[in-house]
């Protein structure tokens, strides 16, 4: 009883305000007139008659006080009876009884109208929607198929990520242009500019989110358009050393010289220092070696000179060179350099040949570094070493060092030979290129 009773409260001021809103404020006449009555209810009458939802309604009039009975399936359109029904004239008040339907098949009706209006309008509409997708369709295949011809795109590009690049924009082109006309069909044109800007937003979100791999695609370009290496080109990259198998869209793979794959991304590659060993044939190694204290200097140095020259893999031109790097208590440091022709020789055999040779003639002629010694004072008798007889430099004879061993560049042919492999079952993901230009 008391939610009944809160449930009254509620609803009536609803009641009231639907029955005093909208009232007629002209001034009433003195006499009552039926006929008068009677043309304002068939008034009311005719004009609800014309509209719709006010089905139900009932109106009576009696001294110009119009009362409206019934139901309506919008609240809405009964609080608008008091506004219609003040417009006629000689309406004195107004006693709006009408209040909402809640039988449940009078308001699943206009829904179910609408339901079969829309249904016929779709069957009407559907010729026309599928002459659009035809059409569309056949813009779109025309594209795709113009997309994968070789030419004119392969003609065009400088190289085959430029060409794929290509088709990908005659693609987009050609389902934006099918898009276009099939809307243009339907006459529904003004829903392009709402997908535009969507896809205009989403692309923008899109592209913060991957701006890495933007980035990396936009160095892919650049790297595919001037080339800094070619093929089993041997370069160092951020550290990695190792020769270059191919150019992808997303990476250069290179073979490092212990037989792994290294991944580096593209767009690292663009802003990274980049060492090319192969771009000439000529390739220089240094080492550093010791003589004693004592030594001529110029004959250690005249001495490595002799040794480097004589070595058949070291290339007259350019020349090698010796000197004095640095001087310390025991011994003085000379550096040396020599230059090879890397396409046949082993750039780390040829280095450790010329050190062996060259400690081997320091060796043999009593300049090399002593072996460093330790003095230790204040020993007890019984710890102390027996003294030896000093030998001379003369009375130790020094073997005869090895010949000249194979420093070709054997490693580095089997090297290319897995790369050419790996090249050849993955010719179509590369996009190094004999013809590109170069850096």
């Amino acid at each position: 009883m008391r939610f009944l009773a809160l449930l009254i409260c509620l609803l009536l001021p609803f009641s009231a305000l639907a029955q005093t809103a909208e009232q007629p404020t002209g001034t009433i006449t003195l006499t009552d007139d039926a006929s008068a009555d009677a043309a304002i209810a068939n008034r009311i009458r005719d004009i609800l008659g014309e509209l719709d939802g006010y089905e139900d309604i009932s109106v009576t009039v009696s001294s110009g006080i119009v009362t409206l009975r019934g139901t309506t399936l919008d609240p809405g359109k009964a609080t608008r009876l008091n506004e219609l029904t003040s417009r006629v004239e000689g309406v004195v008040a107004i006693e709006n009884a009408v209040q909402e339907s809640t039988d449940v098949v009078e308001r699943l009706n206009p829904a179910m109208e609408r339901f079969r209006i829309r249904a016929v309008q779709l069957i009407a509409f559907l010729p026309l929607a599928l002459v659009a997708l035809s059409v569309f369709v056949l813009v779109v295949i025309f594209g795709f198929w113009l997309a994968r011809r070789q030419q004119p795109w392969e003609r065009l590009s400088p190289n085959a990520f430029i060409a794929d690049i290509y088709r990908q924009i005659i693609r987009l082109l050609f389902v934006i242009g099918g898009l276009v006309i099939a809307l243009d069909i339907v006459n529904a044109t003004a829903l392009l500019s709402g997908i535009l800007g969507a896809a205009g937003i989403v692309g923008l979100a899109i592209g913060f989110a991957v701006r890495d791999t933007v980035e990396n695609f936009i160095a892919s370009i650049m790297l595919s358009i001037r080339q800094p290496f070619r093929p089993n080109d041997t370069v160092e990259i951020e550290g990695d050393t190792g020769k270059v198998i191919r150019l992808t869209s997303r990476a250069t793979i290179l073979l490092s010289f212990d037989g792994n794959h290294i991944r580096i991304p593209n767009s690292t590659v663009f802003k990274s220092r980049i060492v090319n060993y192969s771009r000439n044939a000529e390739r220089r190694f240094t080492f550093s070696l010791s003589v004693a204290s004592d030594a001529e200097l110029d004959h250690a140095r005249t001495r490595a000179l002799q040794v480097l020259n004589d070595l058949p893999f070291v290339l007259p031109v350019p020349e090698a060179a010796a000197w004095v790097e640095t001087v310390g208590d025991s011994w003085v440091t000379l550096s040396m350099a020599a230059w090879i022709n890397q396409n046949e020789t082993n750039i780390t055999l040829a280095r450790s040949e010329a050190i062996r040779l060259t400690q081997a003639a320091y060796d043999a002629d009593g300049i090399a570094a002593p072996v460093p010694s330790y003095r230790i004072e204040n020993l007890p008798p019984s710890l102390q070493p027996a003294d030896k007889a000093p030998v001379s430099k003369g009375s130790v004879q020094t073997p005869a060092p090895a010949p000249v061993q194979e420093v070709s560049a054997t490693q580095d042919q089997e090297l290319e030979k897995i790369v050419d492999q790996e090249r050849a079952q993955t010719s179509r993901h590369d996009l190094l290129s004999e013809t590109a230009s170069e850096e």
